[in-house]
């Protein structure tokens, strides 16, 4: 029974993190659904949200309360001003030259944040309780519980928002025909923007729960690579293909570092990105016209 019991712990925390890597896939896919473009960036705008929270909690001494609004809307005004920027001005250019522009702007965002606040690892300042929580016998982190149950809502609402809302409508039509789009009247433009500054928002709150766990560097920009793996596998665009990828490559990732090493996560990550790109390029969930880069 222990053994079991162990198992469990393990698996609820795998599933924690995927939730977050849920969370960070599908800033991925609402950039990628509108417009096309793979955003290698997503990964130092989380970074750079949990930083906003540290400078307006730790720096400013608001209150945690008004910090986190903040650092997400923050997030969100780093995305519009990417697309106008950058992003639309490259529009008919090739795929791989807008790709290169997002991995040079993650390069720029993790060197001004080095500039700003330095190299050295730090700690948010905390806002979630930290008293222990169990289901039934299993303890779980409560920091990770609160990650998995506003992932899970956050994503939920984008389910729901996409089927019925008429933005989501929109965005969904511009995803499918931009020119039918804009022959019904649909502003492509403004979904092109409203996409970036929901990317960024959503990015930036997944920074924020990610770093209330393991705290922040300017180095944690890596795990927008797992959520990249994560949308690979489970579509560029496709919001249940996020949900679904996350959780499952969340409990991967939990056994492989469990029982068989941390140094092997990596090696199993990757390898199922490679794995996945072979058989079904365009995601389990994905749409056959996806191309690869």
């Amino acid at each position: 029974m222990s053994e079991w019991l162990f198992f469990l712990e393990v698996t609820l925390a795998g599933l924690g993190s995927g939730a977050l890597l849920a969370l960070t896939a599908l800033a991925y896919v609402l950039i990628y659904k509108a417009t096309r473009v793979v955003n290698l960036a997503v990964g130092e705008m989380l970074m750079l949200g949990a930083y906003l929270f540290f400078a307006f909690a730790a720096g400013w001494g608001l209150s945690a309360w008004i910090a986190i609004p903040l650092a997400i809307i923050g997030g969100g005004l780093v995305g519009g001003i990417v697309e106008r920027g950058l992003i639309r001005p490259m529009l008919g250019e090739s795929a791989i030259s807008v790709f290169m522009v997002t991995v040079g702007l993650g390069s720029v965002i993790v060197g001004l944040v080095e500039l700003v606040w330095g190299t050295d690892p730090r700690a948010l300042p905390a806002f979630i309780d930290t008293s222990p929580l169990f289901l039934g016998e299993a303890y779980v982190s409560r920091k990770i519980a609160v990650a998995f149950v506003t992932a899970a809502i956050v994503i939920g609402l984008f389910l729901i928002l996409f089927r019925f809302w008429r933005g989501g409508v929109a965005l969904r039509a511009t995803a499918t025909d931009q020119a039918a789009a804009y022959s019904c009247g649909i502003n492509v433009p403004g979904v092109y923007s409203a996409a970036w500054v929901i990317g960024g928002a959503t990015a930036a709150g997944a920074g924020l729960l990610l770093g209330a766990i393991g705290g922040i560097s300017p180095v944690m920009g890596v795990f927008g690579l797992s959520a990249l793996v994560v949308v690979i596998v489970g579509g560029l665009d496709s919001v249940l293909g996020a949900l679904i990828g996350g959780l499952a490559l969340g409990m991967i990732q939990s056994w492989t570092s469990t029982y068989v090493g941390g140094e092997y996560t990596n090696v199993v990550t990757f390898g199922i990105m490679i794995f996945a790109l072979m058989l079904r390029p365009y995601g389990l969930f994905g749409t056959h016209e996806i191309e690869r880069l």
